[in-house]
């Protein structure tokens, strides 16, 4: 999981990023949180979500590779943050997360010692998706592992593409399928892996990819768009100029109503993986 992508849009991501708050109920619905366990939250950028976990009781470390985002989570909340890919001592207050800079493939924390993990649009980047799953499975006991994530068929239904075409299918092509994703899961020794769908609400709070789903104004927003791992390290400029364009005359001409869609596809948006062994 390389730092420097991350490092990259650090300044402006947490102008436009928080955590959702119906995410959030569903990731602990899933994880099945408990006070008395201890939880890892991979891959978690400035922390939102790993912050949100602990304001609802749970202790919860977040780990990320890139020091600059777990230094910006540690600036909010306040903790110890990890040295040197060294686990952060776990802090005894539920609402003060623990830290640590680290590799998900080389994680720095004892077998089975979490009762379970979660990550949050962060499979793509992965380079080695069996070695990350199998890291989880080391440290994480019975589970559950809660993936919330898209798909390459889900991104390539986004209306998005009719403006910003190459940058949605390169986003595409670096997500997992779930197929891929399952035979990962299952090779780190959790056979049990159900799939849960979700369509983008209207009041989503975390403006990720297709938070404009329901509010296409969102994309002409340079700040947004760079708080998007697509528009931010994907997108060719020219595209992104050119779209943005195309959007703003079309939602002018009201022609924009005729490509979005006008209800939900069965099959989610994204898509939350949970396994269990």
């Amino acid at each position: 999981m390389p730092a420097a992508p991350y490092d990259r849009i650090g300044g402006a991501y947490d102008s436009t990023r928080r955590a959702d708050s119906y995410i959030v109920s569903r990731l602990l619905t899933h994880l099945h949180a408990q006070d008395t366990s201890r939880y890892l939250d991979v891959a978690c950028g400035t922390g939102n979500y790993t912050l949100a976990f602990a304001a609802a009781g749970v202790r919860v470390v977040g780990v990320d590779s890139s020091p600059r985002m777990v230094a910006a989570a540690g600036r909010k909340a306040s903790p110890s943050v990890a040295r040197d890919g060294a686990p952060a001592a776990t802090a005894e207050d539920h609402d003060t997360p623990a830290w640590a800079v680290a590799d998900v493939a080389r994680l720095p924390f004892p077998t089975q010692v979490f009762a379970g993990a979660s990550c949050i649009l962060a499979l793509r980047y992965f380079a080695d998706l069996d070695a990350a799953i199998a890291e989880l499975g080391r440290v994480v006991g019975a589970g559950p592992i809660v993936l919330f994530t898209a798909t390459p068929e889900q991104i390539r239904r986004y209306w998005l593409r009719t403006y910003f075409p190459e940058t949605v299918e390169r986003t595409a092509a670096q997500a997992y399928s779930v197929a891929r994703i399952t035979h990962a899961l299952s090779a780190a020794g959790f056979p049990r892996v159900q799939t849960e769908p979700y369509s983008i609400r209207p009041d989503l709070e975390d403006l990720f990819l297709y938070s404009g789903k329901h509010r296409p104004s969102l994309y002409l927003s340079p700040a947004v768009r760079a708080g998007m791992w697509s528009f931010a390290t994907l997108a060719p400029p020219s595209e992104e100029a050119t779209g943005c364009a195309e959007l703003r005359r079309d939602l002018t001409s009201g022609k924009i109503g005729s490509v979005m869609p006008t209800i939900d596809d069965p099959d989610g948006d994204y898509l939350f993986v949970v396994a269990e062994r």
